[in-house]
């Protein structure tokens, strides 16, 4: 009987034993498995932005909420001087990602030069005088130094000149005297009354705006009379096709941490006065009115109907600005759009669905 209970002892001491060895069995497979997990590195998305462009602002608030980390990759942002240098950095694959607009890609694919861009901003300038100018609409345009910011084939001059066509039968080349300057240096010259009106980027408009200079008529605005009524983006993210047949899901993860971080400027005013500085606002008038400029242009959905209203407002632009514009690109490509898509990494936009 003694003998019968020490086998049972025994048995029992083993069972214990072996529960005990394939818990720490099992704690070490786990311990094994997370630290694998941890030790994957972490892609790296190197993004080129103008050193003090607007779009640093977005860049801000993902490395503050950490949503690169969120969104599983780590954000590389590498200022340049301007957007020739921005387009040189992505073709010679020193950065993954730049921001710029749908009409350079464009034409690009249009030589082979496979690029895709989504879409991130509609956010548009104006055409502005004098706060004391007897100028109060571009029937009073004749005779006129206008101040233009971003060359002969700038989008908004070249809208302003079709506007101008449609509405008043008039050929502003021919009425009003085009001066071609930087963007901060145009709206100096406005400070210092040395130029009667000015068509500028959105953001210098917004300075020019909370100055109390006159709006004679918004970029928008002028869209809609050439019949361009859903709004629709001018800049976005630009990547090359290779990059983003490698790294779909990386692409579609910097996406969903850029549309993020704009969810938050578009909804936190105490995330705007933490990102003050960077606004460079001179006084609270001019910082209200870029809050106020930058949310406007937020583009809130980008599907066919866009896609449609962009076709054709490319079409009025590729009209004024023929080659020197569109390299030859006459058409719009629809293909080049993408979105992030919460399933498939990106989605292309332009295949006849959405």
């Amino acid at each position: 009987m003694l003998a019968m209970f020490s086998n049972c002892l025994f048995i029992l001491k083993l069972q214990v034993k072996s529960k005990a060895m394939l818990i720490e069995l099992i704690s070490a497979a786990v311990l094994s498995s997370a630290t694998s997990v941890l030790a994957e590195p972490i892609p790296t998305v190197r993004v080129a932005v103008l050193q003090f462009g607007t779009v640093n602002w977005e860049m801000d608030v993902i490395r503050r909420h950490e949503l690169d980390k969120k969104y599983h990759f780590s954000l590389d942002v590498i200022p340049v001087g301007g957007k020739n240098a921005s387009a040189i950095s992505l073709q010679s694959h020193a950065v993954d990602i730049i921001y710029s607009d749908w009409v350079w890609v464009n034409r690009q694919r249009f030589n082979n030069r496979m690029f895709g861009f989504s879409p991130v901003s509609a956010a548009a300038g104006g055409l502005y005088a004098q706060s004391n100018s007897p100028v109060v609409s571009i029937r009073d345009l004749d005779g006129q130094r206008l101040g233009i910011a971003g060359g002969s084939v700038d989008k908004s001059w070249l809208l302003l000149q079709a506007y101008s066509k449609q509405t008043l039968d008039q050929d502003l080349m021919k009425s009003v005297e085009p001066v071609f300057a930087a963007p901060p240096l145009l709206n100096q010259l406005m400070y210092d009354d040395k130029l009667p009106l000015i068509l500028n980027f959105w953001h210098y408009s917004a300075r020019l705006k909370a100055k109390g200079f006159k709006k004679i008529i918004s970029v928008q605005e002028m869209m809609a009379g050439l019949g361009v009524n859903r709004q629709v983006p001018l800049v976005g993210w630009v990547f090359t096709e290779a990059w983003r047949q490698e790294n779909n899901q990386l692409l579609s993860n910097f996406l969903k941490a850029s549309r993020h971080a704009r969810e938050i400027l578009l909804t936190s005013d105490g995330e705007w006065q933490r990102i003050r500085s960077l606004t460079r606002a001179e006084d609270d008038q001019v910082f209200e009115a870029l809050k106020e400029g930058y949310r406007a242009g937020v583009q809130r959905q980008f599907g066919i109907d866009e896609l449609d209203a962009l076709e054709k407002l490319y079409a009025i632009m590729a009209r004024e600005g023929g080659d020197k514009l569109t390299g030859g690109a006459n058409t719009l490509d629809r293909s080049l759009f993408w979105l992030p898509d919460s399933e498939e990494g990106v989605i292309q936009i332009g295949q006849g669905v959405n």
